[in-house]
């Protein structure tokens, strides 16, 4: 199976290249699932067909899903929501339904990976296209499961511990209660779909990562941030997708400077994103509604490719050993040595960059060394371990 993520700053027309994406591939024959993560669903406007909380059957060898938090709860939650509407409901709270009160903040992408690892799971589908929300959401999709893994290693040993011992005093001293060991258990086995799905997203041979962009500034340079991230937590970028270019054949003066603006950033987006492979969706005359006007735009899109093919696989991340030193590689393309913080937490390395924080644990041969030098230079950070590390 194949999983295709497409993500960009918000309003490039994401939703609409990845159903191009989606109907290209189904109508090549292969079972063809795709998922909108974006709370703002508009995959169903794209489509122009209502969606539901679970697949929707569009045409032979595609389907189509909106997920829907609460659903997803109700799902594969039960417990851990049930535990929270107690608590809830043991305070009184009446003037907001329990069911909004137990979506919290980061829930709708926790959720999303769950559904989507079960759909991998299942095996029915040759693809899977993912329509993200924008840049920022997608980040937190992706890193969920390394900030999860870091709160599950870290604090819920503990907790589980603390609760069992302290539910008999706190319990009454407090009048609320606290989760049973079935809550824990779920919350438990959570951690563990995310630990598969992270292992999903970081297989290059499975998961690659689009980025869609308009050839516009501000476009473009968020688009280069969202690069670096994605370096950063060593994703395969297989394509960068232009989207709305100005056809050559319109000649009208009207357009002859928006043309010549489009250009220079399609130039510039050439010159920062190479050797990755761009791809171009032409403006149509009308907007990309229904399957007709999808059909078009696939067939502009995948004209020389086929939508599931890995277009690029160049690992961002290498460690090797030289002499009595090891070095560990991160490519990080238009990041400044200004933004970039580096620290070293026992077993982990902590990496800084802008506003993105990523904890990488290092591996076994690197964790009772330390870090002897660190260097940013042809936008990569070059980390050098050498000496036993004693924290």
């Amino acid at each position: 199976m194949r999983i295709i993520v497409y993500t960009g700053k918000g309003g490039v027309g994401k939703t609409s290249i990845a159903a191009a994406t989606a109907l290209k591939s189904a109508r090549r024959g292969l079972k063809t699932l795709i998922v909108s993560t974006d709370a703002a669903h508009s995959l169903g406007d794209s489509l122009d067909i209502d969606l539901t909380a679970e697949p929707v059957k569009i045409e032979e060898n595609l389907w189509a899903q909106e997920i829907d938090t609460i659903h997803e709860i109700e799902k594969g939650w039960a417990k851990v929501q049930e535990y929270f509407t107690l608590l809830f409901t043991s305070k009184a709270v009446k003037d907001i339904t329990t069911e909004e009160l137990t979506v919290f903040p980061g829930m709708d992408e926790l959720l999303s990976l769950i559904r989507i690892l079960g759909h991998y799971k299942e095996g029915f589908y040759d693809l899977i296209v993912i329509d993200c929300a924008p840049t920022g959401e997608t980040l937190a999709l992706l890193s969920y499961p390394d900030l999860f893994r870091w709160w599950m290693e870290k604090l819920f040993p503990i907790k589980r511990k603390a609760i069992k011992i302290t539910r008999p005093v706190v319990e009454p001293l407090l009048g609320i209660p606290l989760p049973s060991d079935a809550v824990m258990n779920e919350i438990e086995n959570i951690f563990n779909q995310l630990d598969q799905m992270k292992k999903i997203f970081s297989d290059r041979k499975i998961t690659s990562i689009r980025i869609v962009v308009n050839p516009e500034k501000m476009v473009i340079k968020e688009a280069k941030r969202s690069f670096t991230y994605l370096n950063i937590y060593n994703f395969n970028v297989d394509a960068i997708v232009v989207n709305r270019v100005i056809p050559q054949d319109i000649t009208d003066s009207y357009f002859a400077m928006w043309k010549e603006i489009q250009k220079s950033y399609i130039d510039e987006a050439k010159q920062c994103f190479a050797p990755v492979p761009m791809m171009y969706a032409p403006l149509f005359e009308k907007e990309i509604v229904g399957l007709e006007m999808l059909g078009r735009l696939s067939d502009k899109l995948f004209s020389e490719l086929n939508p599931e093919e890995i277009l690029y696989n160049i690992k961002n991340q290498t460690f090797e050993k030289r002499g009595k030193q090891y070095l560990l590689r991160i490519n990080m393309p238009f990041c400044e040595k200004n933004e970039l913080s580096l620290a070293q937490k026992s077993d982990e390395l902590v990496i800084k960059a802008g506003k993105i924080k990523r904890n990488i644990v290092l591996p076994k041969t690197l964790q009772y060394l330390s870090i002897s030098s660190a260097k940013f230079e042809n936008d990569a950070l070059n980390i050098w371990f050498g000496g036993e590390n004693n924290e």
